[in-house]
């Protein structure tokens, strides 16, 4: 399926590994020029290599996502350089799973505030692309956690807290033809995140939660990447405020 992403622009945050990494190159393997940030240089100047290397335009920086006006200026900075944004994803998130007040400041700050300032930055660059073209994106790396709960943590909620204002921004500017949308995954296992260090620290644990998903598997980087790239896509022009949940059948509610 030809997904229409050819010359569209896109920003993707958190974009160097994981989920936003494969998120950043199946766009550049659709034809979108791509630009991402991350916390380390050498991480991005890597990132951004391979993304070239899909003859794509690509740009990046490190940036603190928790500093608002420093994500601000590096998205004015990398639409005008890119020439516009069609699509920002926001991928970006601090893990913080304890209850205590600073694991809920590091969530708010960095999950809901990075979101918030990255759609306002992007936000002038989405409507005129809009505009020209009839559709722009912006996708939101939630959590299935948003609907469980097994303790206080704050993760789940702030996670939660995004799929609401999501559903929000979809309606306030669907007659701007500006789509919100939520991709909230399961078990994510890749080399360096949560699922490979809790397998090399509890594998005992590790194999629990395995066998615990009807799929007997945690997903790859790739099979959410390939949802939430859909759901970027002017092929999901009508798909506004949802969230698809990704996670292999884990999670038992029904989404009506």
């Amino acid at each position: 399926m030809d997904l229409q992403l050819k010359g569209r622009n896109a920003i993707v945050l958190g974009g160097t590994r994981g989920i936003g990494r494969a998120i950043a190159e199946t766009l550049a393997a659709e034809g979108a020029n791509v630009a991402i940030c991350a916390r380390k240089p050498d991480q991005v100047s890597e990132a951004v290599a391979a993304l070239r290397d899909k003859n794509v335009r690509a740009t990046g920086a490190a940036v603190d996502i928790t500093d608002g006006p420093a994500l601000r200026q590096w998205i004015e900075s990398a639409g005008n350089e890119l020439g516009g944004i069609d699509i920002v994803v926001s991928n970006a998130g601090a893990m913080a799973q304890g209850g205590d007040p600073a694991s809920w400041e590091a969530n708010f700050k960095l999950d809901i505030l990075g979101a918030v300032n990255a759609f306002e930055a992007a936000r002038p660059f989405l409507e005129k692309a809009a505009e020209k073209n009839g559709d722009a994106a912006f996708v939101i790396i939630s959590s299935v956690s948003a609907a469980e709960a097994d303790s206080s943590s704050s993760y789940g909620p702030i996670k939660a807290a995004l799929i609401h204002w999501a559903k929000g921004l979809a309606r306030q500017h669907a007659k701007r033809r500006i789509r919100t949308n939520v991709v909230s995954p399961g078990m994510v296992y890749f080399k360096g995140g949560i699922w490979n260090i809790i397998e090399t620290n509890s594998p005992d644990f590790f194999k629990q939660a395995m066998a615990h998903n009807p799929t007997g598997r945690a997903a790859t980087p790739q099979e959410i990447a390939n949802a939430a790239v859909f759901l970027a896509s002017p092929v999901s022009s009508f798909t506004t405020g949802v969230n698809l949940l990704v996670d292999g059948a884990i999670s038992r509610r029904v989404n009506f």
